[in-house]
């Protein structure tokens, strides 16, 4: 096959699954309560078809990256859109919420296989020059899916009900998932070295820990915004650094580590992977706020707040692109620094958001945010593939991915635990089982300290982003 044509189906594919993945997570929020009322199931049973699917996919990507690099990406991306499928239709199918939770914990087994592998193909088929571009692509596919999952999820089920969501990506899965199979690639440069994960082990007692470590780890920040933190998430919490301090024991011991040193060694790689875990979870913490002041201040209903909140979904669309030609002509160092810059900015001017400026005031840090969020995505996810090789690009893009699983979930429980801690008068108890209730104006007082300590954990990343290359990479 032409080298053109084959960067065109691994773009194509690439984009596809990283699109699935984004469209399932927004087209099942909005799901959510029409399943609770069809399988008379409580509200942890239901919070938990999104915290089991979380949980597999951030304790897998790691491994996930290392088996593409070991046996193949177009192998393991296969298999993950496949068994993405499977588990969708049964999910579909299923007859009560014991079975859904199951499944949804299956299914993020298979979408741990599949997000790396969106990156690791492109790392094999474009050459350095044309990467950014590619991920840029990619980057504006998941935005759109952000946008459209909420509209398309409402619309879906009202009216076919909650199992048609899980009808939507089957027929797109099974296509990219037979073409990967069917489709001959040329072997990716670099390969065959002996460097690379591909040469060693898999490293499977790695594996387990940071597996355990992860699982903890993001148990506990999906719990604590909902349950506060109480010992169960405080056991959680000390699980997760107990296995994570034993994962780092092992990993400088091993012969064969899952995560090979000389890429944990690069300064310029784990920069990269600062930079987008405190842009995501300043950028998600700040969307948590924001959709609560919008329905809990300003009284506006769901869709009324999720039409507010379109311009950060919009600005992933076309702001994507717009940060590759950027990081092309500035290199990533001055584009990561503007970015972090704009993420800042807007979180400032949304802390100063009140009643009567609400909307122009909201809108217009919602396109800042939007904007600078969108230029690190492409910005830090193109330094991680370009630095690493590409008997490595699997297990990096495993770490890229776990870093954008940790982000959101550490920035919502940032922003709920400061809520809870500064906001006077807070309810006691919990709403129907769900997470804590604020007053107006409680939330609104605590609202502006708890978007400046997001703003600072944004201002964390730019020492991170100032050690990021000052040149784009090359062919």
């Amino acid at each position: 096959m032409r080298p053109g044509r084959h960067r065109h189906l691994t773009l194509a594919g690439s984009v596809t699954g990283a699109a699935i993945v984004a469209l399932d997570g927004t087209v099942l929020t909005i799901a959510q309560p029409a399943m609770q009322r069809d399988l008379h199931a409580s509200f942890a049973q239901v919070q938990w078809t999104s915290t089991g699917y979380l949980i597999a996919v951030a304790a897998l990507l790691v491994l996930a990256g290392r088996l593409g690099d070991r046996y193949g990406h177009r192998e393991v991306f296969a298999a993950g859109t496949l068994g993405f499928a499977a588990t969708s239709a049964a999910i579909a199918l299923a007859p009560g919420i014991g079975w859904v939770i199951g499944l949804r914990v299956a299914q993020g087994l298979f979408g741990a296989l599949l997000q790396p592998a969106t990156l690791g193909m492109l790392r094999a088929a474009f050459p350095p020059d044309r990467l950014p571009m590619a991920i840029a692509v990619r980057n504006s596919a998941i935005g759109l899916a952000a946008a459209v999952g909420p509209l398309l999820g409402g619309a879906l089920t009202a009216h076919f009900g909650w199992r048609s969501v899980f009808l939507l990506n089957i027929a797109p899965a099974l296509a990219i998932g037979v073409a990967a199979l069917a489709v001959r690639a040329p072997a990716p440069r670099g390969t065959g070295t002996g460097t690379g994960v591909g040469a060693g082990r898999l490293g499977l007692t790695g594996a387990c820990l940071l597996a355990a470590a992860l699982a903890c780890l993001i148990h506990t920040l999906a719990e604590a915004p909902r349950a506060g933190w109480t010992a169960g998430t405080a056991l959680s919490l000390t699980a997760a650094v107990a296995a994570g301090g034993a994962f780092v024991r092992h990993q400088r011991i091993a012969a064969h580590p899952l995560v090979p040193r000389h890429v944990l060694a690069s300064g310029t790689l784990t920069a990269a992977l600062a930079v987008l875990l405190t842009a995501a979870a300043a950028m998600f913490g700040a969307l948590f706020v924001g959709s609560y002041f919008l329905q809990e201040v300003l009284a506006l209903d769901p869709l009324q707040a999720g039409l507010r909140m379109l311009p950060p979904a919009v600005m992933m669309v076309v702001g994507a692109p717009v940060a590759a030609v950027l990081l092309r002509r500035q290199g990533p160092r001055r584009t990561a620094l503007a970015a972090m810059a704009l993420v800042s900015l807007g979180m400032l001017l949304l802390a100063g958001a009140d009643r009567p400026a609400a909307s122009p005031v909201m809108t217009g840090a919602f396109l800042m945010l939007g904007a600078g969020f969108s230029t690190v995505m492409v910005t830090a996810t193109a330094v991680v593939v370009q630095q690493a090789s590409a008997d490595d690009a699997g297990v990096s893009g495993g770490l890229k991915q776990t870093v954008m699983n940790i982000g959101p979930a550490l920035g919502i429980a940032l922003a709920t635990t400061s809520i809870t801690l500064i906001a006077p008068g807070l309810a006691a108890g919990h709403a129907g089982g769900g997470g804590p209730r604020w007053t107006a104006a409680a939330f609104g007082g605590a609202m502006g300290p708890t978007l400046l300590l997001l703003a600072a954990v944004a201002a964390l990343g730019v020492p991170a982003a100032a050690r990021l290359p000052s040149h784009a990479a090359r062919r």
